[in-house]
């Protein structure tokens, strides 16, 4: 008889192989290896369109590293020129890591429409192009794992949440292992407090958390990612010389010490040790040899940072940049947006106004008088302050070269809802101004002040061509645009939209004042941005011009939050109505006004009128034209505010 064996399995072993699969550990989170293999881009998304090219981009592979698990750090910083590619590397970092280490990952910036406007055009695309992660992705679900501001893999082992930093509810009640914090420079604090802490602290609980901190510098001091970057280890792109094979950093600096203004086409770096031409065509080359060198490298186990510019960047060329710096050459406001975007460098402020005694002094010395429009002042504009008894207002003439010249001062009594004040509005915006050739010209452009009587301005104002009078309001936002349209508001108690919108617009006070106070210290009048003064104006005009300065306050965060303040003993109007003229003439064009339009104004405005034949000292000793009579009645505030409010004209 022959006996059958039975073989069992060995429970033992069995317990031991599925033991193994589940404490295999996970390969490693190669965010390199994963861009080269899953990261992909259109035509619509790249100049560089189909699959991820480290050559191009090879600045990014020490970052890249850095982002991974196996990087000690907890907090990666990125300063940087604008687009450079920096969306980009975000994208692999979240992408990588909900695909090979799902987990949740929060994507913040600066407010909730700049969140989803990412969210539509830059992860969506990026969502579309995987194969792999359209898998682990559902479109349009129903049950909230899709929405624009968040996205949940479909086994749920990982989501991502998109937010704004300008909402502190969107940076609180969450846990988050990984981070990216965009375009950080620009954000501001929010009812919460600091959005920067609040963001930060959503991974305390996470001893192996990520925080990615990524922008282009704006304004120092204060600038957030220049202070993360100066935290951190300051790593800087050193590449070789193509001739002597030094190892160096490329620095505007040096670029420009040799940049002919003639010939922005031949722009190039010099090597720091042999000093040969360094130019575009060695770039790929030199870009093979790149090494990032920290500055600081105590920092480095906790805290990498980096810093690159436009000229490593193959999506910019030498000659663009030599163009971009002439063209900003000068004018604080444009050399601002170059060092930021160009060079990606924070812009050094001077928070102190200049000493108004040198202004007055220029003043005295000047070859014109107030009233009378010098030669060089092409376009003419105006701006208005409304106070609640009284209206200042402030004519401001406008030249090549960004060349300002201050032509009138004065203070109207009574409020801008009166009859008798809207009178002298009008007589003045009517006014025809004598020029240094004997020609009367007429106002270009009005900005008047809508922030505190919104409705009686609006009055005033829509009894006028929009092509003539504007309503504005300052904004002390360092990022804020130049100039832009006031969004739609709604009326607080019924909801409609207010009709003044299309013609209320919004400046940047604080570039606006960071600029003046620049342009005031220049002493030579040829330079751009060269500020001139009237005789005749007395020493309160030149206080209130010079009453604010930049200073910092510590917030409930403990971090230095940069603001502008008035000097309390001091008024302002002034700098305020210089502001608004400025707003008015930035509307009107004269910053990018066309040469041959300058051309026509000097052609139409800086001639002699064929009826004045007389000698130029005769033309000079015409009286100048008063805008309103003299007021026969103070304004109550007059006893205890300065003399000079006696004067309107």
């Amino acid at each position: 008889m022959t006996s059958m064996i039975v073989h069992t399995a060995n429970a033992e072993r069995l317990a031991e192989k599925v033991f193994a699969v589940v404490v295999k550990p996970a390969p490693p989170v190669d965010y390199l290896k994963y861009a080269e293999e899953k990261v992909s881009f259109s035509e619509r998304e790249s100049p560089f369109p189909g699959p991820y090219n480290r050559e191009i981009f090879v600045y990014f592979d020490e970052i890249l590293r850095a982002l991974s698990p196996d990087d000690p750090c907890r907090i990666v910083t990125l300063s940087k020129s604008a687009q450079l590619g920096g969306t980009v590397l975000a994208n692999i970092f979240i992408c990588g890591s909900l695909e090979l280490d799902p987990g949740d990952i929060m994507m913040t910036h600066p407010t909730e429409g700049n969140a989803k406007r990412w969210s539509r055009m830059k992860f969506a695309p990026m969502l579309r192009n995987s194969v792999s992660l359209r898998a682990l992705f559902p479109v349009g679900g129903g049950d909230g794992a899709d929405s624009v501001l968040y996205k949940e893999r479909n086994d749920g082992r990982g989501a991502i949440q998109i937010s704004g930093a300008n909402s502190s509810s969107a940076l609180s009640q969450v846990s988050m292992k990984r981070q990216v914090q965009d375009d950080l420079a620009k954000w501001e604090t929010n009812t919460g407090g600091d959005p920067e802490s609040q963001a930060d602290s959503r991974s305390q609980a996470f001893e192996f958390a990520k925080i990615f901190k990524i922008s282009t510098p704006l304004v120092m001091p204060g600038c957030r990612i220049t202070r993360s970057f100066e935290e951190g280890s300051q790593e800087l792109p050193y590449v070789p010389c193509p001739h002597c094979g030094h190892m160096q950093v490329l620095e505007w600096e040096n670029m420009l010490a040799h940049l002919d203004e003639d010939h922005p086409e031949k722009a190039c770096f010099h090597c720091i040790d042999c000093g040969a031409a360094i130019q575009e065509h060695h770039r790929p080359k030199m870009l093979k040899g790149i090494d990032w060198v920290a500055q600081n490298p105590k920092a480095k186990r906790h805290h990498r940072s980096f810093w690159i510019w436009s000229a490593y960047s193959y999506l910019q060329t030498f000659e663009r940049i030599a163009r971009a710096w002439i063209k900003a050459k000068g004018d604080p406001a444009s050399e601002q947006t170059f060092l930021n975007d160009t060079v990606g460098k924070a812009y050094q402020t001077q928070g102190e106004a200049p000493p108004w005694e040198k202004l007055r002094d220029r003043g005295a010395t000047s070859d014109y008088p107030r009233g009378r429009i010098p030669a060089g002042a092409l376009a003419i504009t105006i701006g208005i302050d409304c106070q609640e008894d009284r209206v200042e207002w402030q004519a401001v003439g406008w030249g090549r070269n960004r060349e300002r010249y201050v032509i009138q001062y004065g203070v109207f009594p009574g409020h801008i809802s009166e009859d008798a004040c809207r009178e002298k509005l009008d007589a003045l915006i009517k006014q025809r101004w004598p020029n240094a050739y004997g020609r009367k010209i007429a106002v270009d452009r009005v900005g008047i002040d809508g922030n505190a009587y919104t409705e009686d301005v609006w009055d005033w104002v829509k009894k006028h061509p929009a092509s003539l009078v504007m309503m504005v309001r300052g904004n002390n936002s360092d990022n804020a645009p130049l100039i832009m349209p006031v969004k739609k508001e709604r009326h607080k108690k019924t909801g409609k939209i207010l009709k003044w919108s299309k013609r209320f617009y919004s400046f940047n006070a604080s570039v606006m004042k960071m600029a003046l106070y620049r342009n005031c210290r220049k002493e030579d009048p040829l330079e751009t941005g060269y500020v001139s003064f009237p005789s005749g104006l007395d020493d309160e005009y030149y206080r209130q011009l010079t009453a604010e300065r930049r200073v910092a306050k510590k917030n409930k965060d403990g971090f230095d939050v940069y603001n502008w303040e008035k000097d309390p003993t001091q008024a302002n109007e002034a700098l305020d109505t210089m502001n608004q003229a400025e707003a008015a003439a930035v509307r009107f064009g004269v910053r990018d006004m066309p040469d041959a339009l300058w051309v026509k104004y000097e052609s139409d405005r800086e001639t002699y009128p064929e009826e004045a034949q007389g000698d130029l000292e005769d033309l000079f000793s015409q009286p100048t034209e008063q805008a309103t009579p003299e007021p026969t009645q103070k304004p109550k505030s007059d006893t205890r505010r300065n003399k000079w409010r006696k004067r309107t004209g």
